[in-house]
């Protein structure tokens, strides 16, 4: 099976070529078939060299592809990558590579071969090993996910871990669905959906590093962020 790897970026220069870099050479030594796989950089409003960066290694690597968002936004990256994607399977992970490569084979065959539509990695799980995190981090996610839990009434364990793969055909009905969200809770509200759907999903635990040096993440301001769409995504209950 086919299959995109969506990486959403915004004005990351400093780790763009290197990363993708990284990526890339493990791809090629773990689907060494090369017209099986793209890598796309969403770039969503970047403003500094981040798309002259990506083109350079498009013109590189025939299997990378420039993706230009013109408004930020996680969710509608990812959102505007799937739709346009042929692929038999998407997904996407963080540009810090947080989430251990040697994941990737896994959720791939959980999806090619094992019968599940959607594949998440989760930091929460007994068997999952999450390295460099601050207590106030670790704390906040697992507050969240607990809130997620009680006030939506949904089972998965992890919403906000970026490493998330689903069969590309159950892309469009989850969006008839109301995906709404443009940002961050795009990938909490995914699961939500598929969950209601009653889509088969895969709880795959992972090694996790923390890059505690390039996070922008303002707590604070997400926490409420994520509140109101959790209001907003209970309407859509069945």
């Amino acid at each position: 099976m086919t299959f995109d790897v969506t990486i959403p970026v915004l004005n990351e220069e400093a780790t763009l070529d290197r990363q993708v870099r990284i990526l890339h050479s493990f791809l090629c030594k773990s689907f060494p078939e090369r017209n099986q796989w793209r890598i796309v950089i969403a770039d969503n409003g970047s403003n500094d060299n981040t798309h002259h960066l990506a083109a350079a290694l498009c013109d590189e690597f025939a299997e990378i592809q420039l993706l230009r968002v013109p408004e930020k936004g996680v969710g509608l990256a990812l959102k505007t990558s799937w739709s346009q994607s042929q692929a038999d399977i998407v997904g996407y992970m963080d540009l810090d590579l947080a989430t251990d490569l040697r994941h990737f084979p896994q959720a791939y065959n959980a999806l090619a071969t094992e019968g599940f539509d959607l594949v998440y990695g989760t930091r929460l799980h007994k068997k999952s090993r999450v390295v460099g995190r601050t207590l106030k981090r670790e704390i906040t996610s697992r507050i969240f996910n607990f809130m997620l839990k009680t006030y939506l009434g949904t089972y998965f364990s992890d919403g906000m871990c970026g490493f998330k793969w689903l069969r590309r055909e159950h892309v469009a009905p989850l969006m008839d669905v109301e995906a709404t969200s443009n940002g961050w809770f795009f990938s909490t509200e995914l699961l939500a959906l598929a969950e209601w759907k009653g889509l088969k999903m895969c709880e795959l635990p992972v090694i996790w590093t923390d890059d505690t040096t390039s996070s922008r993440v303002n707590i604070s301001r997400l926490a409420r962020q994520y509140i109101a769409a959790m209001r907003v995504l209970k309407t859509r209950k069945p």
